[in-house]
């Protein structure tokens, strides 16, 4: 193993702060990303649930219309 002990391998030759930094900001910014395509999908099926309830309402408001 290349470091000694674990709090070597924590603070990276003294590059730590920046190594766990950068690591933790792309975790925060992936993690983001997923939440946020999540709800947009929820958000996207609940549209097109609407707008299939909306034709469906017009599909029969002219059916009877007509009859």
């Amino acid at each position: 193993m290349q470091f000694e002990s674990f709090s070597e391998f924590l603070a990276m030759g003294g590059y730590g702060f920046y190594v766990w930094l950068s690591f933790g900001s792309c975790a925060l910014i992936l993690a983001g990303i997923l939440v946020g395509s999540i709800l947009d999908g929820k958000a996207l099926k609940q549209a097109v649930k609407a707008q299939m309830a909306r034709e469906a309402r017009i599909k029969k408001a002219k059916e009877e219309s007509q009859a």
